[in-house]
């Protein structure tokens, strides 16, 4: 559209409505918020600015107020500005509060007097129905009322009942079950005869919520009173009420149990219910009845089998319980005919049905490949519907068979790798997991270039599943290692989270301890990585591991610069781990001990006492491979003879530095302390001289001084 007069004196003529003129809106609305950023009222103006091409074009231009009149107002800039102000707005709007927010409970109460107001009960529901609101509000914010606050608003909401208002009586409903568990036992006898007239109402919708309120309000006590009337509400004509009993009966079967496996009759007639959801709801609360009677079980999905259930949900719960006889004995008598009914649901008319029976059958221990062949194929077609739902479900589904049986999975391929394009996320990253699954060795490589252009574009819990998956499939096919950790390496320099990285780093610490050939590799890219790494527990992880098994490698001294980068350019944390690493090259590697000697001298001017003391302990571990004073020779045949007789004494450093202590830091700790109260005498302190501390010991110790201390 066309920019006409507003209040600065221009008009404003009559536009075409096009995208444009939200560009015109943006603009106006720039203008005014520039102008009160700047402090003083700017006006945008229309000028003509010509194109590229020679061409005038319209251009919108507004002065700063500092002189720079006619700058031309560009899309690009427009939509910076646009995500400055989404930015400079976006804590405002999160900080936004409820409607309820800031409520007193003082006020609420005081509010709730209205209940006992009969005219307000009748003529006003709405308004009813929002004080209870305000009361729930409250609650679940964790202000707790008190017990006289809580019979009064009890005994209010019990006035309510006068009123016939649909919607005010499912909020007495929900109040009461809400608040019924702290209120007196005597109060709540009060509620339970209203609950039992709308028990007899004429209102179906009373009826059913009645009764879910009072199986949850009640005790076994007060249950036979209303038991005759649950029993008739479990066969009664509306499918509202008898759900509703059914639903009831499964929440008392935990208080009454004995009472509720009396109308065993009435649940197994609701059984043959009309109703879907009366048949599910019956089905389910007689498997309860019977779990613990294995053949009642037995004879009960038999008698099922047989008949022909209208409820799709029923037939799920079918599956389930078969599943369920054919996972505790396969070999049993009527074992045969239940496979047959699982293969026969897979020709169900509905698809919940039939996912339900193929994930049974796919799912059966000892299952033969022949077996599963038409659960796979109802899947493989079901890759193919237009549903999310479904495709999702039957690719986990395949998924998790593929790491059982992959070549049953195996025909699956092409419709799985159509599915790496799929809007869905959660099914491309399935899709591709299975289907590193199934792969061989041949196509692994083709599959990495499709990695390569998937995983740019999923979330990072998507990528820790792929990660985990290319794991699998390197520690299947050795000869690729290459390949796979070249790519998990790729990923691990490039921007992810802290669980996707630490995921990577495990998997490749994983493979160099099944598949020693990738242990050099694997180092140089840690190396590389922690080059450029912002995660502290990762640096730290990487270089322990690296001055662990750096030194065994055919050249270790590669590594050192990656190592003594890490002491110049990082925090503290990572600063002592990577001296402690340099600690372990000097020991395990006699002829890096000189150079790696003058790096640690410049941490010992370092600001942080920890970096200092390591340093200073790695020096001295170096010092002892060499240099021991002849006066410390206690030893006729030991490292210090030799050192007092003009020899080195290599491995001083090793078994200070790197080898473990044989014992635990907090036994350590515990002998030390009972060998420095006892008598000691002139002895040195050797691992040998401290005394033997159970590990039980010292864990009870450690625990009686933590719990003192606090």
């Amino acid at each position: 559209g066309e920019l006409g007069s507003g209040p600065c004196g221009s008009r404003r003529r009559k536009a075409e409505v096009s995208a444009s003129s939200s560009v015109v809106v943006v603009f106006f609305f720039l203008a005014g918020g520039g102008a009160a950023a700047a402090g003083r009222r700017q006006s945008p103006s229309l000028t003509r600015v010509s194109g590229p091409l020679g061409a005038e074009q319209q251009g919108l231009t507004m002065d700063n107020g500092e002189g720079e009149a006619g700058r031309p107002l560009t899309l690009g800039s427009m939509m910076k500005e646009i995500q400055n102000l989404k930015e400079k707005f976006k804590d405002e709007d999160s900080q936004q509060g409820t409607a309820f927010e800031g409520l007193e409970k003082a006020t609420v109460l005081q509010e709730c007097r209205d209940f006992h107001n009969a005219q307000v009960v009748m003529h006003e529901p709405q308004k009813c129905c929002l004080h209870i609101t305000k009361l729930l509000y409250i609650l679940i914010q964790g202000d707790a009322f008190t017990s006289t606050e809580i019979t009064e608003v009890f005994f209010g909401v019990t006035k309510l009942f006068q009123s016939t208002n649909v919607n005010l009586r499912r909020m007495v409903y929900l109040f009461i079950k809400e608040v019924a568990e702290a209120c007196d036992p005597d109060d709540v006898v009060i509620v339970t005869a209203c609950l039992t007239r709308d028990m007899h109402s004429q209102e179906d919708l009373f009826r059913a919520n009645s009764i879910r309120v009072l199986a949850k309000i009640i005790d076994a006590s007060m249950l036979n009173a209303i038991e005759r009337y649950v029993k008739q509400a479990i066969v009664d004509h509306n499918h509202l009420v008898a759900s509703s009993a059914l639903v009831s009966a499964q929440r008392l079967m935990r208080t009454a149990p004995e009472v509720v496996r009396r109308w065993v009759n009435e649940v197994q007639e609701a059984v043959n219910s009309s109703s879907e959801m009366v048949q599910f709801h019956a089905l389910a609360l007689l498997y309860q009845l019977k779990q613990h009677d294995k053949l009642a079980i037995s004879k009960l999905v038999a008698q099922l089998t047989r008949s022909n259930l209208r409820s799709a949900p029923a037939n799920c719960l079918l599956i389930r319980y078969i599943a369920r006889l054919l996972h505790d004995d396969v070999t049993a008598t009527n074992a045969r005919a239940n496979y047959q009914f699982l293969e026969s649901c897979l020709r169900h008319r509905s698809e919940m049905v039939i996912y339900e029976a193929a994930r049974a059958i796919v799912n059966l221990p000892g299952v033969d490949m022949g077996d599963i062949a038409p659960a796979v194929t109802v899947l493989q077609l079901f890759l193919s519907s237009p549903k999310p739902t479904l495709r999702f479900a039957a690719m986990r589904t395949l998924s998790r068979v593929a790491a059982s049986a992959p070549a049953a999975v195996a025909k699956c391929n092409d419709e799985m790798e159509a599915l790496l394009s799929d809007s869905n996320r959660s099914i491309a990253t399935l899709a591709l997991t299975t289907l590193l699954k199934t792969g061989t060795e041949v196509n692994i490589d083709g599959l990495m270039k499709q990695i390569a252009t998937f995983m740019g574009d999923i979330a990072d819990e998507f990528k820790i599943v792929v990660v985990r998956a290319m794991r699998e499939v390197c520690l299947k096919y050795p000869n690729k290692h290459r390949v796979l950790v070249g790519f998990l390496a790729t990923f691990l320099r490039e921007e992810g989270g802290f669980e996707f990285k630490r995921c990577i780093t495990d998997c490749i610490v994983e493979l160099m301890t099944a598949i020693p050939e990738t242990k050099e590799s694997s180092l140089l890219h840690l190396c590389e990585f922690i080059e450029d790494c912002e995660f502290t527990a990762l640096s730290t992880q990487v270089l322990h591991l690296i001055g662990s098994l750096g030194p065994g490698t055919t050249s270790p001294a590669r590594y050192i610069r990656f190592v003594y980068n890490r002491v110049i350019l990082e925090n503290p944390c990572i600063r002592a781990a990577a001296v402690t690493a340099l600690g372990h090259f000097g020991a395990a590697c006699p002829e890096l001990a000189p150079s790696i000697e003058i790096l640690l001298r410049r941490s010992m001017s370092d600001e942080d006492d920890e970096v200092r003391d390591r340093a200073l302990l790695a020096l001295a571990s170096f010092k002892l491979d060499s240099e021991i004073p002849a006066n410390e020779t206690n030893d006729a045949d030991g490292p210090l003879a030799s050192a007092a007789a003009g020899e080195p004494v290599p491995g001083l450093a090793k078994q200070a530095l790197v080898d473990p202590i044989p014992m635990s830091l907090r036994a350590l700790s515990q002998a030390v302390k009972i060998y420095a109260n006892g008598p000691t005498g002139n002895a040195p302190l050797t691992l040998e001289a401290l005394p033997i501390v159970e590990e039980e010991d010292a864990a009870a110790v450690a625990a009686a001084a933590q719990a003192e201390a606090a």
